[in-house]
């Protein structure tokens, strides 16, 4: 099949958060099966620099004059295009927010302009003698290519992939105006959400197959709890909703061969896994005890990360054997509670703002348990790397959390099936409980130690979740061919 694959960032050239991490793996692995996978992202300042340009495509769109730049994603052989329309694009940092951090005010217009360039290159009117048989657009970003595709005559079959509902992509009904978008898209059965307009109901609505990236997250935003006020939309469509897990790039995130390690290390080597807590303690002056264990947390500093359950827990922490070190951002309040923690107790406290990529792998592979208590998951990938790493996640028994992690039960352990410690209230106490049991289960070295080659054992990689959405691409095209209804929603409820 050739798939256009549509997605506002694209690590290496661009990463927030997990979608950057999908969409420079899954076309790599689709590629690999042997279909004609192409990107389309924008050209940050970050991108073009990170990427080596090859040709250029001029292009007028909405009377401008912009230019494709066709390259190859780095490290790979899948063509990748970045629409380079420097008034929208050629910003540094944060694609989405300002240094203020608020959104940027053109945001609607930005990605409206990605959308009519995506149409734009599935019907070949850019003159690139290649049409995809699927357009593959992820998160609200691109919620406007489905609907605009239903006036096409000729158009692809669409796949729309949630990564995080919470993020909807939502403007004032005059941004509707301003963009000249068909009236008939302006009622509630399409983009209209409240009086507002909502570019994640384009592709909710739009799309032949909807998924999230993960099965429990896929059921759990059909209820008014996770469903962010489209609970009832979506449990319209349930018939084309479905949850595929993420897989992780393997082989960036490979203990035995990672060059950001001290010691490299696998499943028979576990004994070297020591020294890179030695490493990761010498880093930030931390004393060297082999009777305290060290729990890690990379991520967002935001609430939906449960990032105020740790910070609640913080002195009860203290009165225990361990050493907490922390990477991330987010909340400025949050923020300031780790960094004065971890100024009161430099030796049992570490915090790292910002993002670091060496030492969030020396992190995996330096603690001996990763926390990721969050209260909503779509799927998560550092419970993946810890796993991966024989570094034992706590986590929050929620979306991707309680699809890929098995609570250490006595039953588990004994069957060698359990990878980590699971709670399910989002509160601190069951959070502290959870520390509870991790740390009585590592005073049993041979027990902590099953638990860590049960992780490491775990294929997460992105072969068999690739071959799912080439299953998933197959149902949006028959459901194309057998001639569904070209707007609103194509599968029975």
């Amino acid at each position: 099949m050739k798939v256009l694959f549509v997605s506002s960032e694209v690590f290496p050239l661009m990463k927030t958060g997990g979608l950057a991490d999908v969409s420079g793996s899954l076309p790599a692995a689709l590629s690999a099966l042997g279909h004609d996978v192409r990107i389309l992202m924008p050209a940050y300042p970050e991108a073009v620099a990170a990427a080596e340009t090859s040709a250029e495509l001029s292009l007028r769109q909405a009377g401008s004059h912009l230019t494709l730049l066709s390259t190859r994603l780095p490290g790979t052989a899948v063509p990748l295009l970045l629409l380079d329309a420097p008034a929208s694009f050629g910003r540094l940092g944060n694609p989405y927010l300002a240094p203020n951090g608020a959104p940027w005010p053109d945001n609607a217009e930005r990605f409206a302009l990605l959308a009519r360039v995506a149409v734009d290159l599935t019907q070949d009117r850019l003159g690139l003698g290649w049409k995809p048989d699927v357009v593959h657009c992820n998160d609200w970003q691109t919620g406007l290519i489905p609907p605009l595709l239903s006036d096409e005559p000729n158009r692809p079959a669409v796949v729309f992939t949630v990564h995080n509902l919470a993020y909807q992509g939502l403007f004032p009904h005059d941004t509707f105006q301003r963009l000249a978008l068909p009236p008939r898209l302006w009622r509630m059965e399409a983009l209209e959400f409240y009086g507002q307009l909502s570019f994640i109901k384009g592709g909710l609505v739009f799309a032949d197959r909807i998924n999230t990236v993960s099965p429990s997250y896929a059921e759990e935003i059909q209820t008014p709890e996770f469903g962010c006020g489209l609970d009832g939309l979506l449990r319209s469509r349930r018939s084309c909703l479905s949850g595929i897990l993420n897989g992780i790039d393997d082989v960036a995130w490979n203990p035995a061969t990672d060059p950001y390690l001290p010691a490299t290390y696998g499943p028979d080597t576990l004994e070297r896994k020591r020294a890179n807590r030695t490493a990761l303690r010498q880093r930030f002056g931390m004393p060297d005890d082999p009777d305290v264990a060290v729990m890690g947390l990379v991520g967002r500093m935001v609430e939906q990360k449960g990032i105020d359950l740790l910070i609640d827990i913080l002195d009860d922490l203290l009165h225990l054997p361990i050493q907490l070190v922390v990477l991330g951002n987010g909340n400025k309040e949050f923020e300031c509670s780790f960094e004065r923690a971890a100024a009161a107790c430099p030796e049992r406290i570490a915090a790292t703002i910002g993002y670091d990529e060496p030492l969030a792998h020396l992190i995996e592979a330096g603690a001996e348990i990763f926390l990721m208590p969050s209260r909503f998951e779509p799927c998560g990938l550092n419970q993946l790397y810890s796993q991966r790493y024989g570094t034992v996640p706590i986590v929050r028994k929620v979306g991707g959390l309680a699809d890929t992690v098995e609570d250490a039960t006595p039953e588990r352990i004994a069957a060698g099936q359990a990878s980590g410690i699971v709670f399910e209230p989002a509160k601190p106490a069951f959070l502290l409980e959870a520390v509870y049991r991790a740390l009585a289960l590592y005073r049993e070295p041979e027990v902590w130690r099953t638990i860590c080659k049960c992780g490491m054992g775990k294929d997460f990689s992105w072969r068999k979740s690739a071959s799912q959405y080439v299953e998933l691409y197959r149902e949006a095209l028959a459901d194309l061919n057998a001639g569904r209804s070209v707007a609103g929603p194509r599968c029975a409820a």
